[in-house]
């Protein structure tokens, strides 16, 4: 018989406390949730206020049967699900199963999983917190309300086997809003102007940067406004009008976030969001180190604090006088923003003195990138700021302005260890200040020559993971523990699609997205969806009933729900007639939307039952045979180009699209991943 029963969500993370307890306590893990809504219907009984119909979860029985052989066995149980509200909920449920009091001092979190929070966790549990238990239920009443109400008139329009969700339909309208402001984007000429110019003294030349006329903004938009004001600026002299030396600071980041890190993954490391969120899972659960044993490595991954303990402060002080000198070190505070919920710290490493080169042979590589980028984000996050020495020198040319900035890197602070990048990196247009020369105000200036330069102003970027994450953030949109979840749906459901880095809508998401967003636009948008994210925290903290959210929401959805299903009883989508004929019944075939985007089918159905792929032809013969190259996708959604006559007479077939005159190849490698497809 165990004194004590401690209940984890896996199996990893039961290993690691195991260690740090021994004796007579049992540690097992409930392998997630053992209690859910019901798959097979909504589960929610609204004519009697809301009741949730909840069940023990199909294929855990077994284990909810050991879980209660292990409760009866054990003098005290205490749930140490994950330190969050979904966390909260598990353990809530568990209590259920297992016959323990609401109010039964039973509830233990682990911010991190040391040996220290561990033990002093333990000796100080607390009731479940009924509070975020009521805010989780209020979020998985509505998500389950809007997706099994829209959803079927999706099934009814569009196809089967559709969902329509709070949030990630609010995503999808994100990225389809960004593709259609990129479709309708008019390109707009603009022209830069500088000059190379050099002291008389040294003859050392430098650019400087036309920025004004009369000390006004100047925008030059065409060639002949242009050739104007170079053939102005050839008669002029240039003296220098200003010289300012000056120290410019740079601060380092924060340490991460559930967002950052996520952003800061899939930008240094290619990281999906879903996988950031997995690695980091098993560095807080727990990695196999020599002599060390199971060891936690990070704090709780799902967090928006940006506050970290004194006891890290303290260790991440020691660590970087030991290692760069005390001009390294800065105790810094960051500020987090007002909305977080503040329950956890940030994402540090549990133990500074655990090194990630000194552990490299016990990571999985992805594990060590990670784990590499966290470490050295928290301990720059305690460093000395950049400093840089900055110049800046205005010109005149008569009644023209122009500029000339540099700066060079006097002291690396922070930068040593950690440099921030984001999505939208440019490059400097300043220069080394060793590139210019000293000059003092009213020198002269050699003219060397004027260049201009024509560019286009460009469309807004397509969204990435990253930058949706944290476009998701600023709106107040889910909370960390549903960016990834989200962004794994919407790729699911096949509604965007990634290329490269960048998400695309596809052509199902669109249409879904204008059925959503023509009848349930009050509901999904961005500023409801912000707006219950305040509701759901505001029960998370005891200032409103679950219940009444819902009834607050439910009303009226009811009343927009009945309108819209009158409303679309007499509307048909227009199906797409293509100029292929059925080869079956003579038809002309119709083109349909189907879950890997759009296929031909015989607008006789049921009766003619045909369907066929749409094949795309490129307008460059076979290199090999001189027939149509087909280009067509392998399941992972990578195009190939094919001969139509392949296998019959032609065997040419490549990832690369052919080029007139070029020698003819076949590709075996493409061969190959479509037989892994078929396999």
């Amino acid at each position: 018989m165990a004194d004590r029963l401690i209940i984890v969500e896996s199996p990893a993370k039961a290993n690691t406390i195991k260690k740090f307890l021994g004796g007579s306590t049992k540690v097992v893990a409930s392998m997630g949730h053992v209690r859910d809504l019901p798959k097979s219907k909504m589960g929610i009984d609204i004519e009697n206020d809301f009741e949730l119909q909840y069940i023990n979860i199909r294929g855990k029985a077994n284990l909810i049967n050991s879980l209660k052989k292990d409760a009866k066995a054990a003098k005290k149980i205490y749930l140490a699900t994950d330190p969050d509200r979904e966390g909260e909920a598990i353990a809530w449920h568990l209590a259920y199963l297992l016959g323990i009091d609401e109010n039964e001092i039973c509830r233990v979190t682990f911010n991190e999983i040391t040996k220290e929070t561990v033990k002093q966790s333990i000796k100080n549990p607390r009731k479940i917190d009924l509070n975020l238990t009521d805010a989780q239920q209020a979020r998985r009443t509505l998500d389950r309300i809007v997706g099994y109400k829209i959803s079927p008139l999706l099934w009814k329009k569009v196809r089967r086997g559709l969902s329509a969700g709070r949030v990630q339909s609010v995503a999808v309208k994100l990225i389809v809003d960004r593709e259609e402001e990129i479709e309708k984007f008019i390109p707009e000429e603009y022209w830069n102007i500088t000059a190379i110019v050099s002291d008389k003294e040294t003859k050392t030349k430098f650019e400087s940067r036309l920025i004004g006329k009369n000390n006004k903004k100047i925008e030059l938009h065409s060639k002949d406004e242009v050739d104007v004001v170079k053939k102005e600026l050839n008669n002029e002299e240039f003296i220098v009008k200003d010289v300012n030396i000056g120290e410019k600071k740079k601060n380092p980041t924060p340490p991460f976030i559930t967002s950052t890190m996520q952003q800061e993954a899939s930008r240094k490391l290619g990281f999906s969001i879903k996988k950031t969120m997995s690695v980091a899972q098993g560095l807080y659960e727990g990695v196999k180190i020599p002599d060390r044993g199971t060891t936690g490595l990070i704090t709780y991954m799902r967090t928006d604090s940006t506050r970290i303990s004194d006891e890290a402060r303290k260790a991440a002080k020691e660590q970087i006088e030991s290692i760069y000198g005390t001009e390294y070190y800065e105790n810094r505070y960051f500020k987090t923003k007002s909305d977080a919920q503040d329950a956890h710290e940030a994402i540090r490493p549990s133990y500074i003195d655990i090194k990630p080169d000194d552990i490299k042979d016990s990571l999985t590589p992805e594990q060590y990138k990670l784990y590499k980028l966290i470490y050295n984000r928290f301990i720059a996050s305690q460093m000395s700021s950049a400093i840089y020495d900055t110049i800046s020198v205005d010109i005149t040319a008569g009644e023209y302005n122009l500029r000339t900035t540099g700066q060079s890197l006097k002291f690396k602070g922070f930068m040593t260890l950690y440099v921030e990048t984001s999505d939208e990196e440019t490059e400097s247009e300043d220069l080394g200040i060793a590139s210019i020369p000293i000059l003092k105000k009213k020198d002269v200036l050699n003219k060397e020559e004027i260049n201009a330069k024509q560019s286009f102003t460009e469309p807004p970027p397509r969204y990435t993971e990253a930058s949706l994450v944290k476009t998701l953030e600023e709106k107040g949109i889910g909370r960390p523990s549903t960016y990834a979840p989200t962004i794994t749906t919407i790729l699911a459901r096949n509604y965007i699609e990634k290329d490269k880095k960048q998400l695309i809508p596809t052509e199902l998401g669109k249409v879904v997205n204008k059925l959503l967003i023509e009848n349930f636009g009050d509901i999904i948008n961005v500023k409801f969806t912000a707006n219950m994210e305040d509701e759901f925290d505001k029960v998370a903290v005891g200032k409103k009933e679950w219940k009444e959210v819902i009834r607050e929401f439910y009303s009226p959805f009811e009343n927009i729900l009945e309108k819209v299903e009158k409303e679309l009883e007499h509307v048909k989508l227009e199906e797409e007639v293509s100029d292929v004929p059925c080869e079956k019944c003579g038809r002309m075939m119709v083109i349909k939307m189907g879950r890997y985007g759009k296929f031909l089918a015989c607008p006789g159905y049921p009766e003619c039952k045909n369907a066929k792929p749409i094949i795309q032809i490129i307008d460059v013969p076979c290199p090999k045979c001189g027939s149509k190259v087909q280009i067509r996708k392998t399941k992972k959604k990578r195009n190939y180009y094919i001969c139509e006559n392949n296998p019959a007479s032609c065997d040419y077939i490549s990832w690369n699209k052919p080029k007139e005159g070029e020698e003819a190849k076949k590709d075996d490698s493409v061969i190959e991943e479509i037989e892994k497809d078929k396999k």
